[in-house]
């Protein structure tokens, strides 16, 4: 029972980030994107450490969209 209300909040945190980059939104400043992937990163490979499907994908998709966003912000400064 208390997995759904962890997949439950990964589906929101989750999708509050790709909303952000599917309105195109301007991306955040480029330090602190970077800083927030490389935590992601990071707690990605704790998280599957500790066999924590949940914040895996959580954290995972975290690193993800916060890649898309340094992408972006690349782009957007040429």
């Amino acid at each position: 029972m208390i997995e759904i209300v962890g997949i439950l909040g990964l589906v929101l945190i989750a999708g509050g980030w790709a909303l952000t980059i599917i309105r195109r939104s301007p991306p955040p400043p480029l330090d602190l994107t970077v800083v927030y992937f490389l935590g992601s990163a990071a707690l990605t490979i704790y998280a599957v450490w500790e066999r924590d499907p949940i914040f895996t994908v959580l954290n995972a998709l975290s690193s993800a969209l916060s890649f898309a966003n340094i992408v972006r912000a690349l782009y957007h400064k040429r």
